[in-house]
């Protein structure tokens, strides 16, 4: 696993086999598992919402609830 700060309050922690989990904050948010795209159902505040929109860079996601995300790793 590597952990990567890709800005203020944003990071992402990459997995060698299935994918990638995004943090806004200390959150986990949002993920690329397989190849697919996930982000968080529950509404977090403005910022938040950003950071995944831009982590995800127009890619479609699949809503998921936070609990998902929560157990990821």
């Amino acid at each position: 696993m590597k952990l990567k700060v890709i800005a203020a309050n944003q990071t992402v922690l990459e997995h060698a086999v299935w994918g990638s989990v995004f943090y806004s904050y200390n959150t986990p948010v949002a993920a690329l598992v397989d190849g697919k795209f996930y982000r968080t159902a529950k509404k977090w505040g403005v910022t938040t919402t950003r950071h995944i929109n831009q982590w995800l860079d127009g890619a479609k996601a699949e809503e998921k609830p936070q609990e998902y995300f929560d157990n990821l790793i």
